[in-house]
């Protein structure tokens, strides 16, 4: 292990103003509202936000009349008829949405609770999603919560949007989440953002906080100019190891820990520093709000507003196999979900133990239909899957780099610590067995070998694929006064370019208008700096990622120790040949 100082920063954050600018507590923000004096005040939400909050933030407002525009939506059945086309029926995946919010709810009610706001002769609350509907001229109030917290509270027997579904399986509510009710807020969010006055973080419902929405652009827009680093999260696997627990000082009473989603700003959320006092918005919003600082001109035409790159860590140390798996290539993914582009990525593998390994791949004398069969069998029979007859068992160091364009079979094996490098749309991945072991609620994990089957790509086997063309293709590409630049491989089907950094000095990084991420991959800590201070200095430390927008120009990265061996990975996306 690099660094057995546990510096690992599990709450980053971003100065944003004064604690003077933030109100904390329902009592509180409802008197920074009440001081605006508006008579009709619209109370909007993101899905997951709780209702009790919203009555509660209501009650200490003490309006004259207070609206809820929940029932403005149409029936539960209804809206479940209208958004089938995106849920469909399959246990995981829909489609994308594009619905606005307005397509859900009922045209006749909400005519009748915009004159019940006409009427009304006092001050007015209307609360609810929907309510910048109801009251198109009100100043906006929006409740927000990252998705991670959303997903929380699926688990723990909230509802989806519209209906009382607390009581269904989690992976149900979730892949509706995924597909309906995420797309329809955010649009529905944007369109709201020059009406909106005041932002609700109710993250912890035991301690919201309420700043300007003006304050809270101003942050962004700073943020889209230097680097920065997103709220990582954690979350147990039936497969999770121990390396996380102890590097990043999550802790032994978790249990094993799968993933950490470290840059995945659909997921993440930010941190604005006010003061001593931390308001927590989805990191989705600087994508939104600051597209082209963020991602750069070139990016941002090929992307539009949206964040190309993820990185997550995968832990199978003192933990067991990955699912073996397949990602869509390209023209399935385009016809059956509506994606654009879709999860190419690559494994970079941060630590091993003796005898770690990555499935990659299937091996040179493969049978194609004992295979097929046996998989098959595996799924319905429940016997084990013989994997090492079909599949390329390869060895994994510290260090190595496993490329894993979409199609090819993969997965960890146990014993490794991987730093996962793909594109955004994580979700689309068929597993095709999965070791023949329940879910964390003891239910059978989904197998979709249709799919897998579909997309499989057979040709990526040891000797004329996957050892010429997936594994370690390092070479140098530049050297300067105390470091060396090596790419570390680039498949032609993929669009992320990778680049690995050694140094014991500054290194300079030139990224022709485009972001970057990256990670502290080797060394205890590295400082971020900007040749003609665009930025203040930043800090990282062992395993951190961070980003560095478009805007923020070139920069430099050094030991944070003088003279320390350092390592980075970078991921940026490849604009051209």
């Amino acid at each position: 292990m690099t660094s057995s100082a546990r510096t690992y920063d599990k709450r980053p954050s971003i100065a944003a103003g004064s604690g003077a600018d933030c109100a904390v507590g329902w009592a509180d923000i409802a008197a920074r509202i009440r001081g605006d004096r508006a008579r009709v005040i619209a109370i909007e939400t993101y899905p997951g936000v709780r209702t009790d909050d919203l009555h509660a933030l209501a009650h200490e407002l003490h309006c004259d009349e207070l609206i809820d525009v929940s029932r403005a939506l149409f029936p539960a059945d209804e809206i479940s008829h209208i958004t089938y086309e995106s849920v469909g029926d399959d246990p995981v995946f829909g489609h994308m949405s594009a619905r606005r919010l307005e397509s859900l709810i009922d045209a006749v009610t909400l005519s009748e609770l915009r004159a019940q706001v006409e009427r009304a002769q006092g001050s007015v609350v209307v609360f609810g999603i929907g309510a910048s509907l109801v009251a198109p001229e009100a100043p906006v109030v929006y409740c927000d919560l990252p998705r991670w917290e959303a997903t929380q509270r699926l688990r723990s027997g909230g509802a989806n949007l519209g209906l009382d579904n607390g009581d269904d399986h989690y992976g149900a509510k979730y892949k509706r989440a995924y597909f309906v009710d995420w797309r329809v807020a955010d649009l529905h969010k944007r369109s709201l953002w020059p009406r909106m006055k005041w932002i609700v973080d109710t993250t912890d419902s035991t301690t919201p906080k309420l700043v300007t929405a003006e304050s809270v652009f101003a942050a962004l827009h700073t943020a889209a100019t230097r680097p920065f680093r997103v709220v990582p999260y954690f979350d147990p696997a039936p497969w999770g190891g121990e390396w996380m627990q102890d590097v990043c000082d999550v802790g032994r009473e978790q249990p094993n820990l799968g993933w950490c989603f470290d840059c995945v700003p659909e997921e993440n959320s930010l941190l604005l520093r006010y003061g001593s006092v931390d308001v927590e918005i989805p990191s989705i919003d600087l994508v939104f709000r600051e597209p082209r600082a963020l991602l750069g001109e070139t990016v941002h035409g090929m992307f539009g507003a949206e964040f190309p790159i993820r990185t997550d860590f995968l832990d199978t140390i003192g933990g067991g196999n990955l699912s073996l798996q397949v990602h869509p290539q390209i023209d399935y993914m385009r016809e059956h979900f509506g994606m654009q582009y879709t999860q190419d990525e690559s494994y970079y593998i941060l630590d091993a133990r003796d005898g770690a390994a990555v499935h990659l791949g299937v091996r040179d004398d493969v049978d194609r239909d004992a295979m097929v069969d046996d998989l098959v069998r595996a799924q319905h029979e429940g016997i084990r899957f013989p994997h090492e007859r079909h599949i390329n068992i390869l060895p994994a160091r510290k260090h190595d780099h496993f490329l894993i364009p979409a199609g090819t079979l993969h997965g960890s094996a146990a014993g490794t610590m991987v730093l996962e490098i793909s594109a955004t749309p994580y979700i689309f991945t068929f597993k095709v067995y999965d070791w023949n072991r329940p879910g964390l609620d003891g239910r059978p994990r989904p197998i979709h070998l249709d799919h897998g089957l579909a997309n499989l790509a057979w040709e990526r086997n040891t000797a004329r694929y996957a050892q010429e063309r997936l594994v370690n293709r390092v070479w140098e590409v530049g050297t300067g006064d105390g470091w060396v630049e090596e790419r570390t491989g680039l498949h032609e089907a993929e669009f992320i370019e990778t680049r690995r950094h050694w140094f014991t000095a500054a290194v300079p990084h030139h990224d022709s208008g485009r972001f970057s991420v990256l990670n502290l991959v080797e060394g205890d800590s590295a400082i971020v700096e900007s040749p003609d201070a665009q930025f203040e200095p930043f800090v990282v430390n062992y395993a951190e990622t961070f980003i560095v927008p478009a805007a923020a120009g070139a920069f430099t990265v050094r030991p944070g120790r003088p003279g320390a061996r350092c390592a980075t990975i970078k991921a940026y996306v490849r604009c051209s040949p």
